[in-house]
Parts: structure tokens; sequence; C-alpha cells
């Protein structure tokens, strides 16, 4: 095989249940046919109901982890998840900048399915800065589009002011997700990149297992950059990817399951 393998790199937590975080981005590459690397920034304790401990990890080390695949593997695309600290967004901002080749999506993890906030007020300050101009699109969700930009999001029109806002704080494109909205608005997201602004919908999946849906966005974004994609392709191809994955989603656990991934998968017996 002669073709080069895409190759993305994931800075984000790990979930102990596999559910979300760097787990999940991982099956996410894999797959787009896209080689995953990883660049922990802290280590959670949870499962399908709770989470309960988050450790974090030394700015320092995330970078070593960074130049490490980079300097061996050469990537195409990071995916920016759960960072953390104010100190690991400005390391990770300050790496991207120096390997400007890279393309880059921000999914801005502030606080969990639970209510658990993971970072405090100088992170989302932070994440108010360089890294949010630096990225080719950034992905929050409602809660954390409010955290950023302090437009409180109760509509589908809200998700758009929100996505004006995060436009004038620098970022280059945004994907505003309205999983948090009402019944009606779950699967209905806001693109907007420069003067073009569009409604992104699709059916509601009516299922209470949900864990990692974010993140699975963010990591397909990525993955699709990283093969080559359009932006507007790459948001478009994850957003369905999202949308199978939810269909195909895992009753597991005594909580709120994970998305299945694998959905291609469930149900085939083992090949011969």
């Amino acid at each position: 095989m002669n073709a080069r393998i895409p190759i993305a790199c994931t800075v984000a937590g790990s979930d102990s249940g596999g559910g979300a975080g760097l787990q999940a981005d991982l099956r996410t590459f894999a797959f787009h046919q896209v080689h995953g690397a990883c660049a922990v920034t802290a280590l959670t304790v949870q499962d399908t109901c709770t989470v309960s401990e988050v450790y974090p990890i030394d700015a320092s080390f995330v970078v070593a982890q960074l130049d490490a695949v980079h300097h061996d593997l050469r990537l195409d695309a990071v995916k920016c998840g759960l960072l953390g600290r104010a100190d690991v967004v400005h390391a990770v901002q300050r790496w991207l900048v120096a390997h400007r080749e890279i393309a880059v999506v921000l999914d801005p993890v502030m606080v969990s399915r639970h209510g658990v906030r993971f970072v405090d007020d100088a992170t989302v300050d932070a994440l108010r800065g360089a890294l949010l101009s630096r990225a080719a699109i950034v992905t929050p969700n409602r809660r954390e589009a409010e955290e950023l930009t302090g437009v409180s999001i109760m509509t589908a029109r809200d998700l758009e002011v929100a996505a004006q806002a995060l436009l004038r704080l620098g970022a280059r494109a945004v994907l505003v997700k309205g999983g948090g909205l009402g019944a009606a608005d779950r699967a209905h997201d806001v693109f907007a990149q420069g003067e073009y602004l569009e409604h992104l919908v699709l059916p509601v999946v009516d299922t209470p297992h949900t864990h990692g849906s974010g993140c699975t966005l963010a990591a397909a974004i990525t993955a699709r950059l990283a093969r080559g994609d359009s932006l507007h392709d790459a948001v478009w191809g994850a957003k369905r990817f999202v949308h199978r994955a939810l269909e195909h989603a895992l009753p597991i656990g005594h909580g709120q399951g994970p998305v299945g991934h694998f959905w291609p998968l469930i149900g085939k017996p083992d090949a011969p």
C-alpha cells in the first residue's frame, strides 16, 4: 500500500467508561480510516452515571506527547477536547501556532452531561484567546457556547446569535450544537463561517443514550479534515455519522449509554 494513511491526534481527557473523551475520538478516527494518536490531558473516574474524579496532567507532559507523535507520525489534524486548565490551553495553543500546517478542531469541553464543571474561569478566559482563532472550527454545545459568549441559548435562533458572537471573538468557523435544547431541536445545529450561516437539521433520534455524541461529532470533523474534506463537507459528513451512531446507541450500564461508534458492525457475525 503506497497511499499515505491520514493521521489525527486527539488532545483530550480519558473517559474510564469508554464512551466519550479520547476513547470515543479514537474509535471515530478508526471508523473514518484515519490513524489516531493521542495526547492525554486528564484522567477521569466516570461511568454511564456520573463523573466522580478528574486528575489533570501537567502542561509540559501534554506538549511532550504532541512533540513525540508529530515528530514520528506527522499529524494531519488535531482535535482539542478537554484541556482542563488555563496553562494547558496556553501550552497547546503555542504548540499549534508553531505547527500551522495542522488542521485544528476545538471542542471546548467545559461541563459534563451530568453538570460537572471541568474548568475554572481562568480556563474559560484562556479558551476565548488565541486558540479560538487558531482552530479551523470551534464546536461548542449549548452550555459551552453560553460560557464563552454570555448569550443565553433557549431556541434555535439563539444558536445563530451565539455563533455570530463566537465569530466576533475571533473564531474562523463555528458549529454551535443544539443538543441541550428541547426535544424538537436536539438535532438542530448552526454552522457559521464569515458571512455564511446554515442551519443543519436532521430528524431527532429518540434515545436516552447520547454519551459522547459531542466528542464524536468533533472527532469525525477532525478525521474528515485529515482526509482532505472541505470544512463544510466535513461538518455535514460528521453530523450524518453521529446521527447513525445515535440510531445504534448502546444501552449499556445503569445510566446514559454511549453512541454506537461501530454501528456498521452491530449485529453482524464474526468473519469465518
